[in-house]
């Protein structure tokens, strides 16, 4: 076997990165001071001495050859920055060195996978909010008036719908958010157990219709309403027509667009059928500010002396994470006895007061699984309006790797291969598990993952 000899430079470049990996900052720099050249060489997989410095935590290193002029925006072949590298294996004052003096915006791009912020269900925002009108009746008014407004009717938190000729994946009817107009709604504005809620103004970019259309303002406004007893006299053009029945999985059957339209109105509309009483006081309340808050009407309740105390809707932060194997190459799944047989997710808990993000990924996975977590890394969240959450999806590496199930969480877990969590994603026919829908950010955390190249 004839075997592949370096040349006297590739030597010195190897010497030099594996003198940047140590951390020997004598070595690094008597090599620097002989070639300069070498402070940008890059070595087999795309790493520089600055990247390596990064992956094991040499701040000195780090710091010593960004003042020679290190590049710190070169990419290995995984498209990963020293940044990322920092990032994903928890250097966080390595991460901020890096960062700083660029031209003071955040970092664009995703720790450790170079990808632009990804887009979850749920999150996209077809509608301008328009918070600043909430407070303006005068306005409000006038466009709940507007034959232009367009109006999403709810009973009991269930949208109405229509069926579209477009098929989903799975040979599903994609369903379409009834858009009414105020003759079809004007009864149920009237009735006393009507909800109404402001959602915004369509974005320009979204709007079908012209920038300068019937309304003064050129702004087409929408609203949510929700009845409790089923609103037999609404008058829809559509015999299509339905109210979706159950928030799972029905709710995942509507476009993006829809998807993100839906999240404000039911977690508001949701939000008003649990808070019609004060909190504080137990009396009756009042809606308020387009929908975003509650009044007490009970005259000299504490609620009415100050903004703390003033009911507005509620939004609960759940940490969702998906665990990695200290060896980089499985990941770690749970299921609760109310998933579909066969079905494995990333585990999931809900912020506690006064814990960060971090310390509830640690807690949760411990209490769930046993196993101990350490580096914890933000990559993207969700709303999630069953009632109203928000899913805040990291993925953490373990530091243990022993399981030991809570049985009162969750019913099992185990560790998976990239290879299985690529055949469950993928539906193979070898798959021994199977994957929450793609709309859910727990598949994407998967997905995620099993596209980070093992290059870090």
């Amino acid at each position: 076997m004839t075997s592949v000899q370096m040349s006297a430079t590739e030597e010195m470049v190897e010497r030099f990165l594996d003198y940047a990996s140590r951390g020997d900052m004598v070595r690094v720099s008597e090599m620097i001071s002989y070639s300069s050249q070498l402070l940008n060489e890059r070595g087999e997989q795309g790493w520089t001495a600055l990247m390596l410095a990064a992956r094991n935590g040499h701040f000195g290193l780090v710091k010593d050859l960004l003042s020679k002029g290190c590049n710190k925006d070169l990419v290995n072949k995984s498209g990963h920055t020293a940044y990322d590298i920092a990032r994903f294996w928890g250097h966080k004052h390595i991460a901020d060195l890096l960062v700083g003096g660029r031209d003071g915006k955040l970092h664009a791009r995703l720790p450790s996978t170079g990808v632009i912020e990804h887009e979850n269900y749920f999150s996209r925002e077809y509608l301008s909010r328009m918070s600043d009108k909430r407070t303006d009746s005068e306005w409000l008014s006038a466009k709940q008036s507007s034959p232009e407004t367009v109006f999403l009717l709810f009973h009991n938190l269930e949208p109405l719908v229509t069926s579209g000729p477009e098929r989903m994946n799975n040979s599903q009817a994609k369903m379409k958010l009834c858009r009414l107009k105020r003759a079809s709604v004007d009864g149920l504005l009237k009735r006393g157990d009507t909800v109404v809620v402001f959602l915004g103004v369509e974005k320009q970019e979204c709007s079908s219709l012209s920038p300068v259309s019937k309304e003064e303002d050129g702004l087409i406004a929408w609203f949510a309403l929700n009845v409790e007893e089923n609103p037999s006299e609404i008058s829809c053009t559509d015999s299509n027509s339905f109210f979706l029945k159950g928030p799972m999985p029905a709710l995942l059957t509507l476009d993006e667009d829809e998807g993100g339209i839906i999240a404000q109105a039911r977690s508001v509309l949701a939000w008003h059928s649990r808070y019609s009483f004060c909190p504080t006081c137990g009396g009756k309340t009042k809606v308020a500010e387009g929908g975003y808050k509650r009044t007490c009407l009970t005259e000299g309740c504490k609620s009415l002396l100050g903004i703390h105390s003033t009911c507005y809707p509620r939004v609960d932060p759940v940490v969702i994470m998906l665990v990695i194997h200290p060896d980089g190459e499985q990941c770690l799944l749970g299921r609760k006895k109310t998933f579909p047989s066969g079905m494995f997710s990333c585990l999931a808990g809900f912020i506690e007061p006064g814990e960060t993000i971090e310390n509830a990924v640690r807690r949760e996975v411990m209490e769930e699984s046993g196993v101990t977590v350490g580096s914890v890394q933000y990559v993207s969240c969700q709303p999630w309006p069953m009632p109203s959450s928000l899913m805040i999806g990291c993925i953490s590496i373990a530091m243990s790797t022993d399981i030991k199930v809570d049985k009162n969480e969750i019913e099992e877990a185990r560790w998976f291969t990239r290879q299985q969590a690529i055949d469950a994603v993928v539906k193979s026919n070898t798959a021994v598990f199977t994957m929450p829908p793609r709309q859910a950010i727990a598949h994407y955390l998967v997905k995620h993952w099993i596209g980070i190249n093992s290059n870090l």
